[in-house]
């Protein structure tokens, strides 16, 4: 086997991966603000809600509040629309590596539309939620999203929504 054909270190790719979803997050302030993390799992994500006092709507239950449920299914949709699309560009070279960086920022998806059942009260803990993409094209995109707490079984929350794509240059 010659040099040329020998992969990559594994800890080299996990590192340029970690790289381009830091830079796709960290791109986005209102991730921060409401505390979103990602966990990433090779070209899977995992969006996390930790449990903050702030994200409570009803003391009284208490139960997460519904525009925070809604913003994090959002943000988890556009986040992994984004990740499906820079993570082809990532592995096929299309995206230069020195550019990755704090100051790199890829153009996201913008929401047409958005569309949240509300299955159960989401109660005060950490959330979790996965975004699967069902169609994505030059011009529109379609990504169902699904949140969970303790058991994945047990979704608290879904959505579908509808996103225009950035123009690709």
């Amino acid at each position: 086997m010659s040099g040329a054909n020998r992969p990559e270190p594994v800890q080299v790719v996990k590192e340029r991966r970690d790289r381009a979803l830091h830079a796709l997050v960290a791109g986005v302030p209102y991730i921060s603000f409401l505390g979103i993390e990602f966990d990433r799992k090779g070209d899977e994500l995992t969006a996390i809600l930790p449990y903050r006092d702030a994200h409570i709507g009803n003391p009284v239950l208490p139960a997460l509040h519904g525009g925070a449920t809604a913003s994090f299914l959002e943000v988890t949709a556009i986040v992994g629309l984004g990740w499906s699309i820079l993570w082809e560009e990532i592995e096929t070279g299309a995206v230069d590596l020195a550019e990755i960086g704090p100051d790199w920022m890829p153009r996201l998806p913008k929401t047409i539309d958005m569309t949240v059942d509300y299955l159960r009260t989401g109660l005060p803990r950490d959330a979790y939620a996965r975004a699967r993409v069902n169609r994505s094209g030059r011009r529109y995109a379609s990504v169902h999203v699904e949140a969970w707490q303790d058991n994945r079984a047990r979704l608290f929350a879904q959505a579908t929504g509808h996103f225009l794509m950035p123009t690709r240059d």
